[in-house]
């Protein structure tokens, strides 16, 4: 299984021409990120989990020409506000795209994408399949996709486990029991917004920690913002094993 990471970031980190810190004016590419969203793939499977505001451009900067399907963590506009680019793949794949979601999540789109669900469509609107999910494992081609209930400050959010790679983001807390599902997995995505506390995200202390609780063979941050600093000198800092993801980040899992 290949990951791509398609974004690593989050609108309170997107450069502004206005903004003077060290990371907006870094000329490291890898301090350029996109909102968060990786790109899975399989021998029978290629998914998106979360479509924000930089779909388009993700998946033209990957070359993406297959899409089975989207998985939404939640709701929060930062993840579904690139809902709409799936026309592109509706025209050249000739079908509509699967969307996998729970309830409040359907909701949600259905009241930002209100266009879509008319019963007399306007032609050219994407089209989506949409499949409900609760906190159970699930199919997509064959693959098991298991959900893993994680919180939000209160915001019930969705991480999700596919084979040996765990993806987490948008969180601060997570159930003991539903970290029985994360055990064993051979590399672990958790976000971390920043060093200092936050409300409703873990810190980089709290994510490393975490990641060292499980004890994969590898662990990576994402969904990063700009207070974090530099990615070369939080890099430096991080214990081995545990790396900062940028855009375009490839890893697989071990066979």
């Amino acid at each position: 299984m290949k990951v791509t990471f398609l974004g690593t970031g989050t609108s309170q980190g997107i450069p502004v021409i206005a903004c003077t810190c060290r990371v907006c004016r870094s000329a490291d590419k890898k301090d350029k990120r996109l909102r968060t969203s990786v790109l899975i793939e399989t021998d029978s499977l290629t998914v998106v989990i979360d479509s924000g505001p930089d779909f388009r451009q993700q998946m033209l900067r990957e070359n993406v020409s297959k899409l089975d399907a989207i998985i939404f963590t939640h709701e929060h506009k930062d993840h579904i506000a690139g809902l709409d680019d799936v026309r592109a793949f509706n025209f050249v794949l000739s079908k509509p795209i699967d969307v996998y979601l729970e309830e409040r999540v359907r909701t949600a789109i259905e009241r930002e994408f209100s266009y879509v669900f008319e019963e007399n469509r306007y032609p050219g609107v994407p089209k989506i399949n949409i499949h409900i999910i609760k906190n159970r494992s699930f199919r997509i081609n064959g693959e098991s996709i298991i959900p893993v209930r994680v919180y939000h400050y209160k915001l019930p959010v969705f991480g999700f486990r596919i084979g040996d790679f765990t993806y987490i983001t948008d969180a601060n807390y997570i159930p003991e029991e539903e970290k029985e599902k994360i055990a064993g997995s051979r590399i672990i995505v958790i976000n971390a917004l920043r060093r200092q506390s936050h409300i409703s995200h873990f810190t980089l202390s709290e994510a490393v920690a975490l990641i060292e609780e499980f004890k994969p063979e590898s662990g990576y941050i994402t969904h990063i913002g700009h207070q974090m600093g530099l990615h070369s000198e939080v890099t430096a800092e991080l214990p081995g094993g545990i790396n900062l993801a940028y855009d375009g980040l490839k890893v697989e899992t071990p066979k």
